[in-house]
């Protein structure tokens, strides 16, 4: 059994408002094995397109490679935003060493809650992921029930939003289309993609996430 630590503390920058949340970064962040292509950072996966999509949105011309340069790129960018990282899951066992949300075990959750009353200039939770089982969404609502406190619906349209009510200041939350590959074929199947594709032939998935993350980001 392969236990998969999460490699990175929660970054908080100051004043920050937003906090990006995710699960885990795949094993090899945790044994240290990183390819050519890895940043050592949250999201730094070659495989990953969190940072590609805001390198988009943001014109970030940002380097895609295991040094000191591009994981400060990265920091710089969100400190300027106010934008923190925090991934939900502390540790979790595998028995198959790989990044399958679903093939997580005896999962040890980060205590999100505690931190929000820590940074209280935190408004908004954005999820790199939905509902789906041990996505990050699944996770905080597990969480949240810890605090007896629970998610209401804003939105119910892709990318969903909710709130909840954090010693009297509201928090919002926006599950983002899950910025892995795996998250294509759902992409594919959404009416409003469809119906942009017809459109314009060349649009594809990176597009899609572009469109949706420039909202929220």
């Amino acid at each position: 059994m392969f236990l998969h630590t999460h490699p990175y503390e929660p970054f908080f920058p100051e004043g920050a408002t937003k906090l990006i949340v995710g699960t885990l970064p795949p094993p090899r962040f945790t044994t240290g094995e990183l390819n050519e292509k890895d940043v050592d950072f949250c999201y730094g996966s070659s495989n990953g397109l969190l940072w590609p999509v805001l390198d988009r949105i943001f014109n970030l011309n940002l380097k895609y490679e295991t040094t000191f340069e591009a994981t400060e790129q990265r920091r710089r960018f969100l400190t300027s935003r106010g934008i923190g990282v925090c991934d939900i899951v502390q540790s979790c066992e595998r028995k198959k060493i790989d990044a399958s949300d679903l093939g997580m075990q005896n999962i040890k959750l980060r205590d999100l809650v505690s931190y929000l009353k820590q940074y209280a200039k935190i408004d908004t939770l954005i999820f790199t992921g939905g509902n789906s089982k041990n996505g990050p969404e699944y996770f905080f609502r597990r969480h949240l029930k810890e605090y007896h406190l629970r998610l209401e619906e804003v939105s119910g349209q892709v990318p969903r939003i909710h709130q909840f009510t954090l010693e009297n200041r509201v928090v919002n939350t926006v599950s983002l289309t899950a910025p892995s590959g795996s998250a294509n074929r759902a992409i594919g199947s959404m009416q409003l993609y469809k119906d942009l594709k017809i459109k314009n032939p060349k649009f594809n998935t990176i597009d899609f996430r572009v469109m949706q993350y420039r909202e929220f980001f």
